[in-house]
């Protein structure tokens, strides 16, 4: 299925299912626009995140009883589910990340310590990490078993739009408003590959399963894909008629979905070679049948309410079904190409005369067992010193404010005893 949040603010979601003669379901409850959502791992939930500062938690049903989750006191930017589905993670205009357990749908905790509107926070692949990105120009890392934070990255020079862990765990990418993506080494903490191959803001990242390619999504209307290998840009995709505001691979990397401030949700065929993985081969092409049947709205909508909620069910066309080597064309005019029905794909064929700042592959050096141990010692050593020094500061925090508290104190005493005298 593909899900969407409809870009004209009316605060609903749609949900495609690709499987012939199923329905499209569009869910309401939301107050104000949908800015993100997730299905769980398991795709029996999908979470919402709103400017109306409320997460809701669907069943994708044609009941579409949701669940709401309240704690944020500002627009809701993106919310994300854990590699076991039972928790959830959330990011906010009022600058805080905040944990949620699913099946008790309670607040958990709140991860303190940005300055400025958080865009995105994603679970790391193990569910001990949490990244958060935001407008103060700052990647953090923190520790879910502490919930302090571990690392900040302060090298960008722009805000960031969006981050995502590796499937491996051990790098992390974010996508930035000053047109670049950087690749972040976790073990290391320094940066390991910047692209700047975008004309605009970067506005979504998402990894390949097999960890060997990046999708981004950008303002300036196009998708690109990175080859992570050999550090280089591979394709360059062109669809969308405005700003592409996100794009994601799905679970087992057969497709991807990119949505656009035109309106348009694009599925893609990725048709990467399992025996070669060092070469992509996308084959996106204009799809046969411009118009495909309209689905007839008047007539089939149908509305459930229960208590605050509301679904409106509509019909999918009968003959909505995935092409093998063709972009996915749904309701042409909630789900599909632009207009004009054609996409365009640039094969980026002269890597030596490529426009990144730094790139570094990713594939593992050859480093002699004695010096790997010790460099493996020397991380976890950093990283005891790094709760250490958090600690310490929280200590340090805490001993001023009680210090500040006895002068408070002491001040109210003198006055009290001054009119005395």
């Amino acid at each position: 299925a593909v899900v969407s949040t409809q870009s004209t603010g009316d605060a609903t979601v749609m949900v495609w299912n690709f499987k012939p003669q199923m329905r499209a379901y569009r869910f309401l409850g939301h107050k104000d626009s949908v800015l993100s959502l997730k299905f769980s791992p398991s795709g029996h939930l999908l979470a919402s995140a709103s400017r109306d500062r409320t997460i809701r938690l669907w069943i994708p049903s044609v009941k579409g009883e949701s669940t709401v989750f309240k704690a944020h006191t500002n627009t809701v930017r993106s919310v994300d589910f854990s590699a076991d589905g039972q928790s959830l993670v959330s990011s906010s205009d009022d600058k805080t990340v905040k944990l949620w357990t699913v099946h008790r749908q309670k607040f958990q905790a709140s991860l303190i310590g940005h300055v400025n509107w958080v865009k995105t926070a994603k679970f790391s692949s193990d569910g001990r990490m949490v990244a958060s990105g935001s407008d103060d120009k700052t990647l953090k890392l923190w520790d879910l078993g502490s919930k302090q934070c571990i690392h900040t990255f302060f090298e960008h020079t722009g805000f960031i739009n969006a981050v995502e862990f590796h499937p491996s765990g051990t790098s992390v990418a974010s996508a930035n408003s000053d047109s670049s993506v950087k690749l972040w080494d976790l073990r290391m903490n320094k940066l390991l590959q910047h692209y700047q191959s975008h004309g605009s803001a970067v506005n979504s990242v998402s990894f390949h399963p097999s960890g060997n390619f990046l999708l981004t999504a950008s303002s300036d209307s196009t998708l690109k894909i990175m080859d992570l290998l050999e550090g280089r840009l591979c394709f360059t995709l062109h669809g969308h008629k405005g700003p592409a505001v996100a794009a994601a691979f799905s679970g087992n990397g057969e497709y991807f979905a990119s949505g656009g401030a035109d309106e348009q949700v694009m599925v893609w065929k990725t048709n990467f070679s399992a025996e070669e993985e060092d070469a992509i081969k996308l084959a996106p092409k204009p799809s046969k049948k411009q118009h495909m049947h309209k689905p007839i709205v008047d007539s089939n909508i149908t509305n459930v309410e229960s208590g605050e909620r509301q679904v409106s069910v509509l019909d999918q066309p009968r003959d909505c079904t995935i092409p093998d080597s063709e972009p996915v064309n749904v309701a042409p005019a909630l789900f599909s190409l632009p207009s004009n029905g054609t996409t365009r794909m640039e094969q980026e064929t002269n890597p030596d005369n490529s426009i990144f700042a730094t790139t570094t592959p990713l594939e593992p050096q050859s480093i002699p067992p004695q010096l790997a141990a010790t460099l493996e010692h020397m991380v976890g050593q950093l990283d005891v010193l790094t709760q250490t020094v958090s600690i310490l500061e929280q200590r340090l925090t805490m001993t001023e404010n009680k210090l500040k508290e006895c002068l408070d104190n002491q001040q109210i005493i003198a006055l009290e005893i001054k009119p005395n005298d």
